[in-house]
Parts: C-alpha cells; sequence; structure tokens
C-alpha cells in the first residue's frame, strides 16, 4: 500500500483516532449532498440494497439471517436486541470487563430482564469455562450477552469459545459487535450466535445516525410482542420493512446514502479480511512506536484488538493528559480519553480512513508532544505494571 492511498481528511480536518466516529471517505461525506424522500421508491431500493450488502458480510450460512437497521446510536440497538428477542419471564448472563458490558448490564435493569453478571475488569476477557460453569449453576440464564470488542479497554473478546459454551449448555447467543463487524469476521458456520448488533460509524467507515441487528429469521418471526418499546421493537421494524419497504419511522436519509457509499468502498478493499488487515497493521506500527517511546500498553499482545488500543498514562508528573490531548489535536490527531476506573489511561483507535503510514505520523506527534511538555519518560507507574501482572497472572 502505497504513502498515499488514504489521502489526509478534507477541508483540514484532523483524524479522528477513536473507535467511532471515524475519519472518514471524502466519497463518504459526498453522498450526504443530495436529499432523499423516506417514501420515496429510491430511498427503498436503497434500505434493500443496504440490508443485502450488510447479510453478505456473513458468508456462507447468511440466509438464515436478516438485517434490519434501527435508527439511533449503539446504544438503541443493544437495547432493541435484548429487549425484542430476551423474553420478559427471560435471564441474561452479561460477559462484562469495561463499560460496555456494565452499560448492557444497566439496560437489563432498566427493561426489568433478570440477569446475571460476570464483570472481569478492565484486564481480562470471559472465557468459556467460566460461561459454561455459571450456566451449569444457574438453569434459569436463558441467554448469554458477549461484547466482541470492549473498546474501553481494546479488548477482543474470546466470541468462538463463549459460543461453544453457550450452546453446549443449551443456552442462546446475542452479540454486541458495535466496534468489530466489518473488520474481524462473524462467521455464522464457525461461531453460533442468534443475533448481533453494530452501527453505521464503526469499521465500515460510515457515519453516525442508525445501527443494525442481524439476527435469524425464525428468531425475527417469533419475536412479536416481546419488545417493551414502541421504537426499539425491532420485530415491528423488521415486519414493516418486509412489507412496505419503509422505516417505521423518519430514517437518516444522509446517513443511509453515505453508509451505501462507504459498503461500496470497503468491498473495492476486499471485505472483512481485508479490512481487518488494515486495521491490524495500524495497531501494530502504532504500538510499537509508542512503545519504543516508552509508552506502554494496558493488555498483554495476545488481547490487542485491531480496533483501538489502551495506554497506561506516563508517570512523570510533568505529563498531563489535558495538555497531551491539544498537542496532539494541534498536530493534526485526535486521541481518545481513558474509561477506566482503576488507572489513568488514554486511547488511541486504529480504525477509520487511514493506513499505517498515518499511524507512523501519530507516533512522531507524540514525540513531540512529549517533547514539548518535558516529559522525559512515558513509562508508566509501576504501581500500574504491578496491577496488570498480577490480575493477568
Amino acid at each position: 500500500m502505497t504513502a498515499n492511498a488514504f489521502p489526509p481528511p478534507k477541508m483540514g480536518e484532523p483524524y479522528l483516532l477513536t473507535p467511532g466516529p471515524l475519519t472518514t471517505a471524502y466519497e463518504v461525506k459526498q453522498a450526504m449532498l443530495k436529499d432523499w424522500g423516506s417514501w420515496d421508491d429510491d430511498f427503498r431500493a436503497m434500505t434493500r440494497d443496504m440490508r443485502h450488502r450488510l447479510l453478505a458480510l456473513l458468508g456462507e450460512g447468511s440466509e438464515h439471517y436478516d438485517c434490519v437497521p434501527m435508527q439511533g446510536s449503539g446504544s438503541f440497538c443493544v437495547e432493541a436486541m435484548l429487549g425484542t428477542f430476551v423474553p420478559r419471564d427471560g435471564k441474561v448472563l452479561v460477559l462484562a470487563n469495561g463499560a460496555y458490558g456494565l452499560r448492557a448490564a444497566t439496560t437489563m435493569d432498566y427493561l426489568g430482564r433478570a440477569k446475571t453478571l460476570l464483570d472481569k475488569g478492565d484486564y481480562l476477557p470471559p472465557r468459556g469455562d467460566e460461561v459454561a460453569r455459571i450456566l451449569a449453576d444457574d438453569p434459569a440464564i436463558t441467554h448469554v450477552l458477549a461484547i466482541h470488542c470492549e473498546t474501553s479497554s481494546g479488548i477482543l473478546n474470546p466470541i468462538e469459545e463463549i459460543s461453544e459454551a453457550t450452546y453446549a449448555a443449551g443456552r442462546k447467543l446475542l452479540i454486541d459487535s458495535m466496534s468489530a463487524f466489518g473488520a474481524v469476521p462473524l462467521e455464522p458456520t464457525k461461531i453460533r450466535f442468534e443475533a448481533f448488533v453494530s452501527s453505521a460509524n464503526k469499521c465500515i467507515e460510515g457515519v453516525p445516525g442508525f445501527g443494525f441487528v442481524i439476527a435469524k429469521k425464525a428468531l425475527l418471526e417469533s419475536s412479536k410482542g416481546n419488545s417493551h418499546s414502541l421504537a426499539l421493537d425491532v420485530h415491528a421494524q423488521w415486519a414493516n420493512m418486509e412489507k412496505t419497504g419503509q422505516w417505521r419511522y423518519t430514517p437518516p436519509t444522509h446517513v443511509v446514502a453515505a453508509f451505501i457509499e462507504a459498503l461500496k468502498l470497503h468491498e473495492a478493499e476486499g471485505g472483512v479480511a481485508a479490512r481487518g488487515a488494515r486495521y491490524a497493521r495500524n495497531r501494530d506500527v502504532m504500538v510499537a512506536g509508542m512503545r519504543g517511546l516508552g509508552f506502554e500498553t494496558l493488555l498483554e499482545a495476545r488481547w490487542l484488538s485491531p480496533i483501538i488500543v489502551t495506554f497506561f498514562c506516563p508517570a512523570d508528573p510533568k505529563f498531563v493528559f489535558s495538555t497531551f490531548y491539544d498537542l496532539m489535536k494541534q498536530k493534526g490527531f485526535i486521541i481518545y480519553p481513558g474509561k477506566l476506573t482503576v488507572v489513568d489511561s488514554f486511547r488511541i483507535g486504529v480504525i477509520g480512513r487511514m493506513d499505517e503510514h498515518v499511524m507512523a505520523r501519530v507516533v512522531e506527534a507524540a514525540r513531540e508532544a512529549l517533547a514539548e511538555m518535558g516529559v522525559d519518560s512515558a513509562a508508566p507507574p509501576a504501581a500500574a505494571l504491578e496491577e496488570r501482572k498480577k490480575l493477568a497472572a
């Protein structure tokens, strides 16, 4: 890949080194310059095309699933999935190792559905044997909810072994693949699941405004009347789209047009495998460079996702994150604050319309920022490394 394969954002925009919203292609932005009627046949055709393209990303076995786009942010889709597919007398084992698993647990409380929470903290993923033990001890659990990539820490969770444990116990798996689908394979012939959710502004590199639920057709057909909500009823949205081709309520028309352009670019790049490979290269170049400056990752190497990486803040008292953030922004890169409760940290996303050449520039910008702050060492506090070592043991 050449150094100019991914030109800088237009109009002086900084690169967004976040897990979404993220840096988008100019063609994606340009697609939003036309207005669409939500009831018009042309827009109905766009919705139909989008649903088909998303299902195609599943690969073999996709014929058993259907795609239901839903207005709102990713959290809207998670709530919609849980509220529609978990019966009111069901019970969910929520697997958490960061903010988004905990948010799902809170969602269950709002829904008034029973839950059990496995909270692994910030450093470690939930494992299949843990899931198996919990399911064996509690026959009331009907579903397991897993986060594919927990972006508060950057962990890529072992979905395959979680799925195996879930179905070996005769239960059903729901997946929050918000920040992984499109770059990390989720193939029905290799990983069993009932449904998952993702979002327009993540690995497919669209803009914010809607998410989507991909679920087994049989599950969609059987879920009528489960939902707690009018607007977040996945079955009702699906039934209306099947009947009329329209969204039930006003759709984000411009965002859909942009997303279809993003899907075309995704296909042209080589699909899920190629997108994931580019993100992995981005991660490897950036992590190696940051470690060369003295920074250290929160996670051990085997758990680092090709989505976003969390770094400990340096122990040097001259390091002030807000100043570091401002300096990085001045140099053209918007990074992400930490979302951990145990240690001070920050995150650098590696997804979006950029490649490893951009990530090398990120490292150079960090080097310059440290020098301007007078930080002699980017090494983290010794106590933070000891905590990581203790918890990972």
